[in-house]
Parts: structure tokens; sequence; C-alpha cells
């Protein structure tokens, strides 16, 4: 229960971080888009807004995620947080054709419809890039801490921003340059980023909503951990399903056949705590026991 306060409490905390600060940094961006006459600004603007709306859309998915297992759900909530990474990537989708739609339309009026953006764009997307990376790094930090589907969908939204601020960047100064028509290309730029963000996020949420498996990395080292017990003499079976940022296992093992129930029993109870203890993400293990012979070598 503590832990699952933690993960709540803290997961909480970074999204209402990336909540003040991408509420700041979409009012500037868009005043400066605005003052500075820069269209790539002001869709760089609205896609931080949208992150507003995303870090709330996690905060939401996390709280439910968190909830007690009840007669409805003996499994758990856990998978709810995936619900919340499949909203926010619908979101960014959106929020990236929308964009593509607006550069479509400027780049088909040409030239002659564009203006050539003010100094403060350019600061504006230098000012962008440098915030959305350290919150990228911020947010990604306690993802991969806490394994939460929602905060990385959430962390790579902020780098979707800083990539899209660097799409402006190049857009801004081209135009200063002489060449207005960059700046719709830019915003075109922004668009394909956000929506290959989108397609990223949707997948790994969806691979976890269906029962994926681990990694094979980490159903290795869980078969290294059982079989460093020294009573067991092999695994006959080993599968894992991802739910939600949760781990569930079913195991097999092999035992002595002649030892008695009770020892068995505890062997497997040796072999489920000591997984539990080195794999903080595995929320349920069902550890079953086979005969086995020792054989003298």
């Amino acid at each position: 229960m503590t832990q699952t306060l933690d993960f709540e409490k803290t997961a909480t905390r970074v999204s209402l971080v990336s909540v003040a600060g991408n509420a700041a940094l979409s009012v500037f961006k868009l005043l400066a888009g605005i003052l500075a006459h820069s269209g790539a600004m002001i869709s760089d603007a609205v896609h931080s807004a949208s992150d507003v709306l995303s870090s709330f859309i996690v905060i939401i998915g996390v709280k439910l995620s968190a909830r007690e297992a009840d007669r409805d759900h003996p499994y758990g909530h856990e998978r709810f947080e995936c619900v919340a990474a499949i909203v926010l990537a619908v979101v960014l989708a959106v929020t990236g054709l929308l964009i593509g739609y607006g550069a479509v339309e400027s780049i088909g009026a040409g030239e002659k419809a564009a203006v050539i953006p003010g100094l403060l764009a350019l600061i504006a997307a230098v000012v962008s890039i440098a915030c959305k990376e350290a919150m990228y790094w911020y947010t990604r930090h306690y993802a991969r801490r806490l394994n939460s589907a929602a905060l990385m969908a959430n962390a790579w939204h902020h780098r979707s921003d800083a990539l899209s601020s660097v799409g402006a960047l190049i857009g801004i100064a081209g135009a200063r340059l002489g060449y207005p028509i960059m700046e719709p290309i830019a915003s075109l730029l922004i668009c394909l980023f956000i929506l290959k963000a989108a397609y990223d996020i949707f997948k790994d949420a969806t691979g976890k909503m269906v029962d994926r498996a681990c990694d094979a990395e980490t159903e290795q080292r869980i078969a290294d951990c059982v079989l460093s017990q020294a009573e067991v003499l092999g695994i006959d079976r080993l599968q894992t399903r991802e739910f939600g940022s949760k781990i569930y296992v079913d195991l097999e093992i092999r035992v002595d056949g002649s030892l008695p129930l009770v020892e068995a029993h505890d062997i497997a109870e040796q072999v489920h705590d000591r997984i539990e203890a080195e794999f903080p993400a595995v929320k349920h293990i069902m550890v079953h026991v086979n005969p086995g012979e020792i054989r003298n070598s």
C-alpha cells in the first residue's frame, strides 16, 4: 500500500511540474508568435498547450491505476495507466494533424502570403528547446524509476515538443534569411514529429493492454534469479505478461521429487519472495512445483 501511495504521489508531483512549465511556456510562445508574426511559433505554442492537457490526463490515469483491487477488478487497476497513455496519443495525433493542415494551407498560399517573423520568435524557439529538453529528462527519470507508461508517454510528449521547436527554429531562421516559405514547411515537420510520437506512445500502450510478454533480457534475469536457488533443479516453464506498469509471472520449477510436500512448498515460497525482492515491478507470481530427479555426476 505504501509503495502504491509513493507511486501516485511522485507521479502526480512530476505531472504538476509539467503542467506549470508547459502553461508558462505555451503563453510565452503564443505571445512571441503573435508579436513576431510567426506561424511556426504559434503552432509550437499549441503543441505546448496540448502538453498541459496531457499532464492532466496522466494525473487522472495514475490516480485510477493506483486504486486497490476490488471485486470488479481483482487484479488491480494498473491498465488505467495504459488507457491514459492511449488517450494522450490520440490528443497528440489530433494536435499534429491540425498543425499539419494549417501548414499545408500556408504552403498552398505561396510565399506572397508569408510574413517575415521577428527576432522574438527566434529567441522563443531557443528557450523552448532548452526548457522542453530539460522537462523530457526530468519526466523520463521518474518514468523509468516508477516504470510508468503514462509518465513515459508524457516524457516523449516533451521530447516531441523540443524537436518541434528545433523545426520552428530552422523555419524562423530560414524565413528571416529571405525564405519565408520555410516557416510553413517547419510547421509541417512539427506535424510529422508529433504524429511519430503519438504512434510510438499508442504502440507501447496497446502492447501492455494485450498481455505482451516482457523483453527477453528481463525474462532471462528472472530465470537466473530462480536458478540461483540451490534447491531448484530447473525451470519447466516461465511466462511473463505486462499488466500496465506491473509484471505478472507464471513459473514451473523442478525440485527433488522425494521431498515432503511442506519442503517443496517452502522452496516455492523462497523463489516467490526472491523474485519479488529483486524485481519491484513484479506484482504477482504463480509458482508451480514439478517433481524432478537429482542426477549424480
